[in-house]
């Protein structure tokens, strides 16, 4: 008997994000699900794991169309008051009956491209599986700002959720290359099934900036605010930002877990080494 894959969905918007449940639909033919996520929203947690009171894990529903109709069928799903790289930890620690072969994070509302990534829930949940031997896929959907903290109906992932299940079923097919941990995915808002997609490095420009809170005092409670910008005459061209926001084209990213300056080792020990 042929034991189908066991996929592991997360995300950093929250159990109810309809960007979850487009992943849930994108990917049952390829595997068997086991989804876990956030019971609020996550976003810009990246891959922390907070102390939390109550780490229960609830049963829940996410729907799930069969064959594109409108009606919906139910699968089994799980959630907790959890970061979302803790939704992954408690996946392989609780909830798998065997070994995750893949697992999807996504799809984000909002995309995660330039310096930034790090913050990004999105990516912090994939991190958290490939330290874990899992590989990952971390997808996101570019949408206006306002919907971020949302779970909004009013956003179409019917092509990021294309693109889920062209690379999911491409690493469970194949695997991943080597020195690739995982695949970051971003989707442009004009995006069609059509449109090209392109390997890219991350952009070492930052694309998200804070701004001032505008507090007048420091016992207001205002947050600081943010903005998109990027200097687009010296943007790397091979970078994320570059595919994504200029060229309007799906960036494709490997990542790995390995942070490590891609420098001589023993000419850093040298060049700390020699008198100055």
């Amino acid at each position: 008997m042929t034991v189908r894959p066991l996929i592991l969905l997360t995300n950093d918007d929250g159990i109810d994000s309809p960007g979850l449940h487009a992943v849930a639909t994108a990917v049952t033919d390829l595997g068997d699900l086991l989804i876990i996520a956030p019971s609020s929203q996550q976003t810009s947690t990246g891959r922390s794991h907070p102390p939390i009171a109550d780490k229960a894990i609830y049963a829940t529903q996410i729907p799930i169309k069969r064959n594109g109709k409108e009606q919906h069928d139910y699968h089994l799903a799980y959630k907790a008051a959890v970061s979302p790289a803790q939704s992954v930890a408690l996946a392989v620690h609780d909830l798998a009956n065997r070994p995750i072969d893949l697992c999807i994070s996504g799809i984000n509302y909002g995309e995660n491209i330039g310096s930034g990534v790090t913050i990004s829930g999105t990516v912090g949940a994939a991190i958290e599986a490939i330290s874990y031997n899992i590989p990952a896929l971390a997808m996101s959907f570019q949408t206006p700002p306002e919907f971020y903290l949302t779970n909004s109906n009013q956003v179409d992932f019917s092509v990021a959720a294309y693109f889920t299940h062209y690379f999911a079923q491409q690493i469970l097919t194949k695997g991943l290359p080597d020195g690739v941990d995982l695949l970051k995915v971003d989707v442009p808002a004009s995006a069609t099934r059509q449109t090209a997609w392109r390997t890219a490095r991350i952009s070492r420009q930052r694309y998200y900036f804070s701004m001032p809170s505008g507090r007048t005092r420091l016992d207001e409670q205002k947050e600081l605010g943010y903005k998109i910008e990027f200097d687009e005459q010296s943007l790397e061209p091979d970078s994320d930002i570059y595919v994504f926001a200029v060229e309007k084209l799906v960036s494709v990213v490997p990542m790995t877990i390995d942070l490590t300056a891609s420098v001589s080792l023993n000419s850093l020990a040298k060049f700390f080494t020699t008198n100055l």
